[in-house]
């Protein structure tokens, strides 16, 4: 249905995630991946949603030159707890911390994604909440050390070993939580 529609249509996932990837190929897509490089670097006095709809914006923002045809999607997920962004870890240390944070209690995930076009620009998010079980510190060192979750909002990726023991409840999309809400750019694709 999406790729008929959008067959005359150039588009680009501005992301390096293997996983946004896989899932943008789960639609049906033909798709090029451009990733340009950009600081990540948001106002401090931003929460929750305004930080990824001002990041995935940003990211947008960098592609200025456009095709009539083209279509430029850019996204950006964090972890929010305690009133706080938790982003991606800087090393072990860090990421063994983090989960630490997360364990024994439950976490918003937060995607933003951005259209872009020639024409016009969308920006829409979505929400999920998460919620692990008491993690060990055994569990959260295996996890770190065998799977390295550097890559990943708040060290941790839901479809691996530490989701499959440690997460008790989600409410909300799990693919938001893997980075990308596909349900909601599938609607917003379907309106252009």
């Amino acid at each position: 249905m999406l790729s008929e529609k959008l067959k005359n249509r150039n588009i680009i996932l501005a992301s390096g995630s293997p996983r946004r990837q896989e899932l943008f190929k789960e639609l049906g897509l033909d798709f090029s991946i451009q990733v340009k490089a950009i600081e990540e670097i948001y106002p401090s006095i931003l929460k929750q949603e305004e930080i990824t709809n001002y990041l995935a914006e940003l990211k947008a923002a960098a592609f200025y030159e456009l095709a009539e045809n083209d279509i430029v999607i850019t996204s950006d997920t964090i972890v929010w707890l305690n009133n706080k962004a938790i982003e991606k870890p800087k090393d072990k240390q860090q990421a063994i911390e983090m989960l630490q944070e997360l364990s024994g209690t439950g976490h918003k995930v937060i995607t933003s994604i951005c259209i872009k076009t020639v024409a016009s620009q969308k920006v829409f998010h979505d929400e999920t909440m998460v919620y692990f079980k008491p993690l060990s510190m055994e569990e959260i060192t295996y996890y770190v050390e065998n799977y390295k979750p550097f890559d990943k909002a708040g060290a941790y990726g839901i479809q691996e070993w530490i989701g499959f023991i440690g997460v008790t409840k989600i409410e909300g999309s799990y693919f938001n939580v893997m980075g990308l809400p596909v349900h909601k750019l599938y609607e917003e694709l379907m309106k252009l």
